[in-house]
């Protein structure tokens, strides 16, 4: 039985907002090599009050436009083991929060890491992309557009 499912049609680079975090129109690289998303991150550490293990951070860096010298404080998250693009493995913090692009909020995951060196704070990872959208890496800022693209799966 045919299954219809419209995706939503992104391009390489895409502006996103983080509304939890209250961060708007940010660039972010669309990624489909990379499994999670991440976000850079610093000043990145854990910490125990009231016998609750909580991690604290700050997002983007001081020279960012939209940098705020806000420490986000973070009750739930978790840490995984990432392999990053140089090839070495390493033990990230992830947290999960929603991403709106093209007028729809989507939660997911981002593992928190130095991305000072890279040219986007934020890249959007395959776990992302498989809620609904379609990758074309010849364009940028496809869902400003907002492409949907009617999808048939038979079962």
């Amino acid at each position: 039985m045919p299954k219809n499912k419209n995706k939503i049609l992104i391009g390489r680079k895409e502006e996103i907002d983080l509304p939890d975090l209250k961060l708007k129109k940010l660039n972010a690289k669309v990624d489909t090599g990379a499994y999670t998303s991440s976000i850079h991150c610093h000043l990145i550490e854990t910490y125990t009050r009231a016998g609750k293990v909580l991690l604290r951070f700050r997002l983007l860096d001081p020279e960012h436009p939209n940098y705020q010298r806000k420490t986000f404080i973070f009750r739930n998250f978790s840490s995984i083991r990432v392999k990053s693009s140089n090839g070495r493995s390493e033990l990230r913090y992830q947290i999960s929060t929603k991403v709106k692009i093209n007028e729809e909020i989507f939660k997911t995951e981002f593992t928190l890491t130095d991305r000072s060196d890279m040219k986007y704070p934020i890249l959007l990872g395959r776990k992302f992309i498989k809620q609904g959208f379609i990758v074309d890496v010849s364009k940028y800022n496809l869902a400003k557009k907002k492409y949907k693209i009617n999808i048939t799966k038979d079962k």
